[in-house]
């Protein structure tokens, strides 16, 4: 069977996408990713092949525009869909188109959820089964607020499900009238915001996330597959520089610290914070710089300062985590079984601190508004040192670490699909 898979995003969105490759590829189907051109390093040196999406969205975010939504328009959804369509608007046609082309000769069509109504328009214009992955929570659900919803306290089912149909209804406020110029221009109808949502509740989709912290909602359809985070295992083949290992061999397990493009508009500003606040709270810091992220000058030996590394190989040797709260770092500080504390900056990262709050696997999220040196060095002190908080962590890792999410996910799509010789490619 012939797959594409259609991806953009941040690496946190990309990386489940190469994983899930992989998964379908050993399990003997031919796959490709279409994700923007600057992620095609990655997704080849992973041995998935790679079809380019015009748009880098590492630049764009990284951009003036990019930092200053980072930094003051992410946590409101209704000021984020100016910024967000000023952000698509250059390159959103473009992508769909390229990912179009790249679907051309797939037997199915597996697509981002948040990018959903492309991938629906893809599909319908092609006549091939689509599914949805996604890394977090989608559907609107009583169980929980909506990801990106501003409120993360649950007040109750109704709130809790409203807030997920507001949120839906941003997203399609952010790329609405370019899916229905791309609609135009393949020749199919109009559609609509209810439309969004009829569509992404009908199409089978791909909980990459742990049930260990969502457990399959009540309301949602069985077409949902809660299968488990999709890991992808980079650090076999990865050597740590001697240095690092030599910084973890002098003390005491360090304290991570990294944000990856979330710096916002003063790296070099939030590096400063992160140095006085492990200084404050007298630990060692381990500090990545990320691609668009923190900007570090001088700091003390106490501190490794370090551009890139395996999240999974460093994480197990931390004594807490301190990030941003995407998925995908929440995902391996979970599996790590480290406490984590999570200073969101935007869309889904509030939901992620929450989780792990109510989890007790980590304190409150700070959100970054509110960030001072002195709340972050209490922060880490406690998660350093509860060590109630640190089992909890400790067992979470060891159930997250017994979950196969990439065989869930790859019978998942083998459930809905067959391959040609078997009557034709199918959904069910």
């Amino acid at each position: 069977m012939k797959l594409t898979i259609f991806a953009a995003g941040s690496r946190g969105d990309i990386q489940p996408c190469v994983a899930l490759a992989r998964g379908l590829q050993a399990a003997g189907d031919s796959v490709c990713l279409a994700a923007p051109q600057d992620f095609a390093a990655f997704v080849e040196g992973n041995g998935v092949a790679f079809r380019p999406l015009r748009g880098d969205v590492q630049q764009i975010m990284a951009g003036d525009t990019g930092r200053e939504f980072m930094e003051s328009g992410g946590s409101n959804p209704l000021k984020s869909v100016r910024a967000m369509r000023a952000m698509l608007g250059p390159i959103a046609l473009q992508m769909a188109e390229d990912a179009y082309a790249a679907c051309e000769d797939a037997d199915a069509i597996i697509c981002l959820g948040v990018l959903g109504a492309f991938g629906s328009a893809i599909a319908q214009a092609l006549g091939r089964p689509l599914l949805n992955v996604e890394p977090t929570p989608l559907l609107p659900t009583r169980a929980f607020p909506a990801a990106s919803w501003p409120i993360q306290r649950n007040l109750g089912g109704w709130h809790n499900r409203l807030s997920g149909i507001a949120m839906l209804w941003v997203i399609w406020q952010w790329y609405g009238p370019f899916v229905n110029e791309f609609r135009r221009r393949l020749s199919l109808p109009a559609t609509s915001a209810a439309g969004f949502m009829r569509d992404l509740r009908a199409t089978p989709l791909i909980g990459a996330y742990s049930p260990t912290l969502i457990p399959h909602p009540p309301d949602w359809p069985p077409s949902v597959h809660i299968t488990g985070y999709l890991f992808l295992d980079e650090h076999a083949g990865w050597q740590p520089p001697p240095d690092l290992l030599a910084f973890l061999d002098a003390g005491d397990p360090p304290i991570y610290i990294g944000f990856g493009s979330m710096a916002g508009r003063d790296p070099a500003g939030m590096a400063a914070l992160v140095v006085e606040a492990l200084a404050l709270c007298g630990r060692r810091g381990l500090l990545l710089t990320g691609w668009g992220g923190l900007h570090a000058g001088d700091v003390p030996e106490s501190i490794f300062v370090l551009d890139a590394a395996p999240h999974s190989w460093l994480f197990p040797r931390m004594a807490a985590v301190v990030h941003h709260g995407g998925a995908g770092t929440t995902a391996e500080g979970l599996r790590a079984g480290v406490p984590a504390v999570v200073v969101p900056f935007l869309f889904d990262q509030p939901f992620w601190g929450a989780r792990i709050e109510a989890l007790g696997v980590g304190p409150a999220p700070i959100p970054r508004k509110k960030l001072t040196a002195a709340r972050l060095a209490g922060a880490i002190h406690r998660a350093a040192s509860d060590a109630a908080m640190q089992a909890r962590a400790r067992a979470c890792g060891e159930a997250i670490r017994a979950e196969d999410g990439v065989a869930g996910a790859v019978a998942v799509v083998r459930s809905y699909c067959r391959t040609p010789d078997q009557e034709g490619v199918r959904t069910r």
